[in-house]
């Protein structure tokens, strides 16, 4: 039955899945079905992911955290190890055994080797070099031998020439087996055995000066400051004048060795005389011992042989670099 030219024409109910546009349908768009896009998923008309809008799911992104309390991938290492307890109170065990350990260290070596005593007697400049190298070798010129005291505290060596310090003696035993190799070098006689044999030799002697100095200072029970270390920088300076009179010895030879020589002994006879009579007489002198008493007359004794010991080692540890 065909419907009048008038009838109103009914329109279909839409459904579920028919597309709409406004409030009519055409009849193409009611055959086509259009899926619903889900959550999460592109479009499937479209070849490539849009990342414009979304940096976290670019090229290389990594997943973030699932939240069990795990890190995140993209955090480095070193971050995760720092945001464990147990890491830190380790670190902090760390750090105090490191400080108590180096605190312990620190008392080992000052109870040995005392290095705040040793940096008093590099306290040194360039004038207190000069005038006590001029001391050396023309001690007769010289006239207040007195070391000077600061509330009960030697001064520093560049403020006081009469104060004893390590650095001529290291320097100048240095330069002797430099000397040395220097002169066995020039008679077709070095040999790097050779020039060991020379340095253990001087080192040998020096060792044996100071403990035999330490023992009669013990035998004869004298009661002075003179301490190891003041032992060795006294007895360290005879390396100048041997290091003049190998020298001397080269250039001029023998005669001018000998002449060299001949005249920092004497110098270094003087200085020590000089130098150790206020150290080990003076402290006699302190205490009221009369001064012809026979222990004083020890403590002199002891004096004069140790300054006549070093014109004897210096010639003894030089004579065979000289032909």
């Amino acid at each position: 039955m065909q419907h009048g030219l008038g009838e109103e024409r009914r329109e279909p109910e839409s459904t579920p899945g028919w597309g709409v546009l406004g409030n009519t349908e055409t009849p193409s768009a009611s055959k086509r079905r259009v899926p619903v896009s889900q959550p999460g998923m592109a479009d499937p008309h479209q070849f490539f992911d849009d990342t414009s809008s979304a940096p976290s799911r670019g090229y290389g992104a990594q997943p973030s955290s699932g939240g069990l309390g795990y890190p995140s991938p993209s955090s480095p290492p070193e971050a995760a190890f720092l945001a464990d307890p147990m890491s830190n109170m380790a670190m902090a065990y760390g750090s105090s055994l490191a400080a108590h350990g180096k605190e312990l260290v620190d008392k080992n070596i000052d109870r040995f080797i005392p290095v705040t005593k040793l940096k008093y007697y590099f306290a040194v400049d360039t004038v207190y070099v000069g005038k006590k190298l001029g001391l050396l070798f023309f001690p007769y010129l010289h006239q207040d031998w007195e070391v000077q005291y600061q509330q009960d505290t030697p001064v520093a060596p560049r403020f006081d020439i009469n104060a004893p310090d390590l650095y001529i003696p290291a320097m100048a035993f240095i330069t002797y087996i430099l000397v040395a190799g220097l002169a066995l070098g020039t008679q077709d006689r070095f040999s790097p055995d050779l020039l060991g044999l020379q340095a253990s030799s001087a080192l040998a002697w020096l060792t044996l000066e100071v403990v035999a100095i330490l023992l009669s200072l013990y035998l004869v029970t004298v009661n002075t400051d003179l301490t190891t270390i003041d032992l060795v920088a006294f007895l360290g300076y005879k390396y100048v004048g041997m290091i003049g009179g190998v020298l001397m010895g080269l250039l001029f030879g023998k005669i001018g060795y000998y002449l060299v020589l001949g005249w920092c002994c004497v110098s270094i006879f003087v200085f020590m005389i000089r130098t150790l009579r206020l150290k080990i007489l003076a402290q006699a002198a302190a205490e009221g011992v009369p001064v012809r008493g026979a222990r004083n007359q020890l403590r002199m004794y002891l004096t004069m042989a140790v300054a006549a010991a070093q014109p004897l080692l210096m010639y003894w540890l030089t004579f065979h670099l000289v032909r």
